[in-house]
Order: C-alpha cells, then sequence, then structure tokens
C-alpha cells in the first residue's frame, strides 16, 4: 500500500492538472462560442454555392471543359484541415484516418496541403509527401487565404500537374457532434438526376457569356467558397472537441482525487490506530 506522503503528493499533481483542464475547458468554450456563430453566420452562403453549382452542371449537360473532367495525372491533392495543437479527443486522428484509411488510394499518388502542423506532423511520420503546411491559416480563417490556396490547385490541376483535387476536413453539426468529410473539388462532382422532376432537367440553360468564360469565372469562387467554408466548420469543431475533452478530463480528475482521499484517510487512519497500539503496548510494558 502507496505511502501517506505519496498518496498526497499524487493527490496534489491530479489537483494541478485539474486546474489546467478547468482552465482550457472555459478558454475552449469561449472561443467555441466565436466560432460557432461564425460558421453558422457562413453556412447559408456555402451550402446555397454547392447547391447552385450543382443545379447548373446538371442542366447543362456535356460540357468540355478542364474542370469538369479528369485529368491525365494519377496525382491527387488532398487538402486536411487538422489543427496545430491536440488535446481535443480524436479531432485530429479522425481527419488523418479519413485520408490514410481510404479505400483506392495510394500513398505515391497523394500531394498533401496541410493546414495545420498537426496533419503534417503525422503523414510525414508515415511517409507521405507534404507539398505545403500552413499553420497559421487555421488559427483565424480568412476568404483571401483560401482563394490563394485555391489559385495554386487550380494552377496545377489546369496544367495536368495533378488529376484530382479533395478536400478533408470536420464538419460541424453541433456542440457535441462533429463528422469527419472528404469531399472531391475537382472535377466537379454532380448529383443525380433523379433530384429534380422532369420539368427542371430539361430546362434550358443559357451562358452570357460562353459557357467557358462562365464556368471559369464560377468554379474558382466556387473551390473557394468550399475551402473557406470547411476552414470555418473545422475551427468550431476543433473547440468543441476541446471543451469535450477537458470537461471529461476534468471529471475523471475529480473521481481520481476523490479516490485518493479515501485512501490517504485509510492509510492515516491505519497509521493513527498504529501509534496508539505501541502507546497502550509500550505503557503495560513499564507497567
Amino acid at each position: 500500500m502507496a505511502s501517506m506522503r505519496d498518496i498526497k503528493r499524487r493527490k496534489g499533481s491530479i489537483q494541478g492538472t485539474q486546474q489546467i483542464t478547468k482552465a482550457m475547458k472555459l478558454v475552449s468554450t469561449v472561443k467555441l462560442q466565436r466560432a460557432r456563430a461564425s460558421a453558422e453566420r457562413s453556412k447559408g452562403y456555402f451550402t446555397c454555392m454547392y447547391e447552385t453549382v450543382n443545379n447548373i452542371l446538371q442542366r447543362v449537360g456535356h460540357i468540355d471543359h478542364k474542370y469538369l473532367t479528369s485529368g491525365a495525372s494519377a496525382k491527387k491533392a488532398v487538402i486536411v484541415i487538422t489543427g496545430n495543437r491536440g488535446l481535443a479527443g480524436g479531432y485530429n486522428s479522425n481527419v488523418i484516418k479519413l485520408v490514410t484509411r481510404h479505400q483506392g488510394w495510394r500513398k505515391e499518388d497523394l500531394e498533401l496541403y496541410c493546414l495545420g502542423t498537426k496533419g503534417r506532423e503525422a503523414f510525414l511520420r508515415n511517409g507521405y509527401h507534404v507539398m505545403e503546411c500552413d499553420s497559421e491559416i487555421v488559427e483565424s480563417p480568412m476568404y483571401k487565404d483560401a482563394a490563394a490556396l485555391c489559385s495554386r490547385l487550380l494552377a496545377s490541376f489546369a496544367e495536368g500537374e495533378i488529376g484530382e483535387i479533395y478536400l478533408a476536413y470536420t464538419g460541424f453539426k453541433n456542440t457535441v457532434s462533429h463528422i469527419p468529410t472528404l469531399l472531391r473539388l475537382l472535377p466537379v462532382e454532380t448529383s443525380g438526376e433523379e433530384d429534380f422532376d422532369d420539368r427542371e432537367t430539361s430546362a434550358i440553360m443559357n451562358f452570357e457569356p460562353e459557357d467557358s468564360e462562365a464556368l471559369d469565372m464560377l468554379i474558382p469562387k466556387y473551390v473557394t467558397s468550399l475551402i473557406y467554408g470547411a476552414l470555418r466548420e473545422s475551427v468550431a469543431s476543433e473547440n468543441g472537441a476541446r471543451m469535450q475533452a477537458m470537461d471529461n478530463a476534468t471529471s475523471n480528475a475529480e473521481e481520481i482525487i476523490s479516490d485518493l482521499t479515501l485512501k490517504y484517510n485509510r492509510a492515516r487512519q491505519g497509521s493513527i490506530t498504529q501509534e496508539l497500539t505501541e502507546i497502550i503496548a509500550g505503557a503495560e510494558a513499564l507497567g
């Protein structure tokens, strides 16, 4: 059985850890409130953009455009959004597993664009090719940063250096529900025609200017919007996951402290009993 000194030392250590987890929970709660409000304000726009582009592309039929057909290259560019810090439960690991365990993907065909240091560290450790890593963009996502990344990726796609572009992030559903999501950005995927009735699918879609010029303007905005929306949702998801993790850690620490307090009291009681027994035995010996 551990001594009273050891129990007291361990209890003090757990109490110190509990104070840290409480503070981290409070900080994450405040950050979550801001990030959640931002994600919810912008979600309507990005959802509408996604649905509108799919609607348009379903109605135009087959168009030979550089953003609608897979390139000759087998390379796949994957934008992976993770955090810069840990202690957020499975937030980082779930997104990483989404990429590493994807069926049909070969490691040598992937070119990773890591937004967040945790993703970069994990992929480099497992032998993946990391093209870029931007740790600042996930701290305070801005539309211009998403546009700059989109521009680089579209240039590589147009030049045939990559054949497909994917986005891996954590979707924010609510405070306790965060969904790892993988989207194909290019070539643009369209939903099945069964989502529309005959009147809608037969509607004529006219472009002004020409369809290729219109898509040249529309698709970059579409891809940028999805990247920026994913960044906003990921920030909210990370803070929600960290708040949950720190809340669980605080509760676990409380349970451990209660158990150690009970053990300490039992050890103290045993020590007092032993001292009394020795005193009585000594007094009887002297008598």
